[in-house]
């Protein structure tokens, strides 16, 4: 199937960069673990999850990637994001230094193949109707990408 050049680029998930690579991980890792995963979910508040997971029992995970430290020391945005999800995790490669992660927070250790959580989120459970909402805009927005890439825009 040739998709063309007009692909959405959420769905463009390779080993391209180190970024990338922890995305696929941690994408596998969650369907492993029986999410549905969405990478770059786009917010109510306009922000974008790198991974939003979704469970058969209408539960997300999000997944922040940090690529580096400097990108985690670079980012003050993601407290925003524990809103909109039952559990948050930051995903790191193995050289990470793990320490610097907020002890409040899941730990996933992933590379472009698997993932693995070293460090269990804490349940903290969404908002009944953000909920409802959310996931009505997650299966909306897994059809769109899916359309997209069956039909790209000409």
């Amino acid at each position: 199937m040739n998709i063309g050049a007009r692909r959405d680029p959420a769905l463009d998930i390779g080993t391209d960069n180190v970024a990338d690579g922890l995305c696929r991980g941690v994408c596998r890792l969650m369907a492993n673990l029986g999410y549905a995963t969405l990478p770059e979910f786009k917010l109510t508040s306009r922000r974008r999850v790198d991974v939003m997971g979704l469970s058969a029992g209408g539960h997300f995970l999000a997944v922040e990637i940090k690529s580096s430290l400097a990108d985690f020391r670079a980012d003050g945005k993601w407290p925003e994001y524990l809103a909109f999800c039952d559990r948050f995790y930051f995903a790191v490669s193995e050289d990470f230094p793990h320490a610097v992660l907020p002890a409040e927070c899941g730990l996933i250790v992933a590379d472009a193949w698997h993932g693995a959580i070293r460090r269990e989120s804490p349940h903290t459970p969404m908002n009944g109707n953000r909920r409802r909402h959310q996931i009505l805009r997650f299966g909306r927005t897994a059809a769109y990408r899916l359309h997209g890439a069956i039909d790209p825009p000409v």
